[in-house]
Order: C-alpha cells, then structure tokens, then sequence
C-alpha cells in the first residue's frame, strides 16, 4: 500500500498538466480563428453604416410620397405603397416617358464609352509590349488622365468646350476649318458627344492598365512559336493575346460597364444641375427628379428600378461568362 501510493500521486501529477493544456489549446484555436473576424469587423460595421443602410432607408421613401413638406420627417410621409414605380415605369406619361428617354441616352452613351474604352485601352497595351526607348515616359503620361481628380479633369474639359475661347472650336474651326462656325459643345446635341469624349479620355488608361498587366502573363514563347509558324501580327492578336485576356476582358467590361452606367460626377461637374436632353444619363435624371423637382419618393423608386436592372445585367453576364469558361474547358 505505502508503495503504490507514490506512485499514484506521480501519476496525477503528470496527467493534470496536460488536462490543463487542453483548455488552453482549445482557447488558443479560438482566438486565431476569431482574429480574422474580429478585424474584419470595422469594416463591416463602416460597410454597413456607409452603404447598406442608406440603401435600405433609400427603399424604405421609394414608398412613401415623400416631397418637400415632409422632408424635415420623412417617415411622417403618407404611405404610397407602389405609386411611385408606377408612376416611373408608365411610358405613355411625362415622368415615364421621360425616365426612357434617359435610360435610352444612358444605354447608347454606355455602349459607346465602354467599347471605345475598351478598345483605345487594348491597342495602347499591346503597343506598349514591345521595348522602345521612352516606352515607361509614355506609360506614366497615358495615365495621367486616370491619376488626375474627377473634378479638376472634367473642368479643364468644360474650358476647352467653351463657344468663343476654347480650346476644341479654336482647333476644329480656327486652325483646321473643319466646321463653318463655332459649335456649342454644352448645349443641344453635341453634349452628348462632349460627354461622351470626355468619359472616353478618363476611362481609357484603366482598361490600359488592366489590360497591360493581363498580357504580363502571357509567356512569348507562343508568340516566338507562331512567328516560327509564319503566324503575323493580326494572327497573333486573334489566336494568342485576345483568347489569353478573355478572363481578364470579362472583368474589365463589367467594371467599365457598371462604373459608366452610375457615372453622375462626370455630367455634373460638365454641365451642372441641369443636363441638356441629349446627354441626360439616368443618373442625372434622378438627381433631377429627387433634388430639383423634390419629389424624393419617385426618385427613390427610380434609383432601386436602377439597382434591379443593373443587379439583372449584371447576374445574366456572370451566368453567361462562367458557363462560356466552362465550355471552354
């Protein structure tokens, strides 16, 4: 007995340190799973604060008949249920009419940014693969129009569009003589080709870069192969570099797309508060009708008829990219 009691007490005193030990690997997995998450957490919250809360009181007024007399305590506003999408979506009256109209203009203006974009933005790219002194100078100048702020850009723009001191009339009709006279650039129908150049100039350089730092990862030795196989550059450029930056293409025109579809700073700042007709993109449109005309409910129902369609755009473009992935494969 007084010989087997020793050796008892060793054994608990050896098993009680690793008993302790489990608890305390247990609280340790714990914590280092949870440290993600707990630095995740500001910015969730500031997420959550700056975006997802506007949005839903944003869908919250859409309906309500929320106008200037409520505005001091809109959930005061008499409820309105549907009326203002109503309202919006009926083509055959002003307010809808004029919504299409603006969807039309964002539409064709979206097209032609994004394609030209695009484009512009692919050819400089694959200019700028091959090595030529003064190559890197070229580089930082081309993104000088994506480094600069929206504000100072456009309003260098709105100078050179002036009627009888800017620059653009100086050169098209002074120097070049390529109109009879002098065009006004903000109003009528070329605001929409003055818009649309000037979202041109400041979005190309993104799809420069997006589209350079794609064709980094394509290896040469495919283009050596297809020189070797008498393969030229417009064959290069078909059956290499366009199926290499597929990936990288469809991320860019949806990017393109989606920031050029909400564009409201570059219309702003060129021609105020008020768009002319011809250049009247749907997010000036709602501007318009929830600031100006202060009928804060029809704007709110314009502006989730807006995040509906462009959430519809943008799932079928995803469905439709991912199962052209797979059938690649």
């Amino acid at each position: 007995m007084t010989a087997t009691a020793p050796a008892a007490e060793a054994t608990v005193r050896k098993s009680s340190p690793g008993t302790a030990r489990g608890p305390r690997r247990r609280t340790g997995r714990l914590r280092r799973v949870g440290l993600p998450y707990l630095l995740l957490l500001p910015a969730l919250l500031l997420e959550l604060l700056v975006h997802l809360v506007p949005m839903v009181i944003g869908i919250a007024m859409s309906f309500k008949e929320l106008t200037q007399f409520y505005i001091r305590d809109w959930s005061t506003a008499p409820w309105a249920g549907l009326d203002n999408y109503s309202v919006s979506v009926d083509f055959d009256a002003p307010v809808g009419k004029a919504l299409l109209h603006s969807f039309l203009v964002t539409v064709a203006f979206t097209v032609l940014s994004v394609g030209l974009c695009w484009l512009i933005g692919t050819a400089a790219a694959v200019f700028m693969q091959d090595t030529f002194r003064g190559r890197g100078l070229l580089r930082a100048l081309f993104l000088v129009p994506y480094a600069l702020p929206v504000y100072a850009a456009v309003i260098t723009w709105v100078f050179m569009f002036q009627h009888d001191n800017g620059l653009v009339n100086h050169v098209l009709h002074d120097q070049l003589g390529l109109t009879d006279k002098p065009s006004f650039w903000l109003i009528g129908d070329n605001s929409f080709v003055a818009l649309l150049t000037v979202s041109v100039w400041k979005g190309w350089p993104f799809a420069f870069l997006i589209v350079m730092a794609g064709l980094q990862n394509i290896p040469r030795e495919l283009y050596e192969a297809a020189a070797l196989d008498g393969a030229g550059m417009v064959q290069q450029l078909r059956r290499i570099t366009l199926p290499s930056l597929r990936p990288v293409n469809q991320v860019l025109v949806l990017v393109l797309f989606l920031w050029t579809f909400n564009d409201f700073n570059t219309p702003y700042v060129l021609f105020g508060k008020s768009a002319p007709e011809a250049a009247d993109l749907i997010s000036m449109h709602i501007y318009q009708a929830s600031f100006v005309t202060w009928n804060f409910g029809t704007g709110s129902a314009m502006s989730v008829l807006l995040l509906l369609f462009l959430l519809v755009v943008t799932g079928v473009y995803l469905a439709l990219t991912s199962r052209g992935r797979r059938t690649a494969q």
